[in-house]
């Protein structure tokens, strides 16, 4: 299933992160959801965000994005699309070799 991944980025490391299952068309519902988990308010989605997430998938939040004051740099989500595909690299360099 599908996913929203959120990122709270303070100094340049992340705080805090956490994901929720959502479809496409569903960001918003799972960002809130995503907002109530870290104590922070919801942010504004303005056009930027919506072109950004169109085209990359991602977009982020900077402070002046919040009707209130918030104590970190930056709030990131992505979407993660399930494609029930492998993981895992077929790369040789990448094998474990019980050493």
């Amino acid at each position: 299933m599908p996913r929203l991944w959120a990122r709270i980025i303070k100094k340049h490391r992340i705080e805090k992160q956490a994901t929720a299952q959502c479809a496409w068309g569903e960001v918003e519902e799972a960002l809130t959801e995503l907002c109530r988990e870290f104590d922070i308010p919801r942010p504004l989605w303005l056009n930027k965000h919506y072109r950004e997430f169109e085209d990359f998938r991602r977009t982020q939040f900077l402070p002046e994005h919040f009707m209130e004051e918030v104590p970190f740099q930056r709030l990131e989500i992505e979407f993660l699309e399930d494609d029930e595909k492998s993981r895992k690299s077929l790369d040789p360099r990448n094998q474990f070799d019980g050493y």
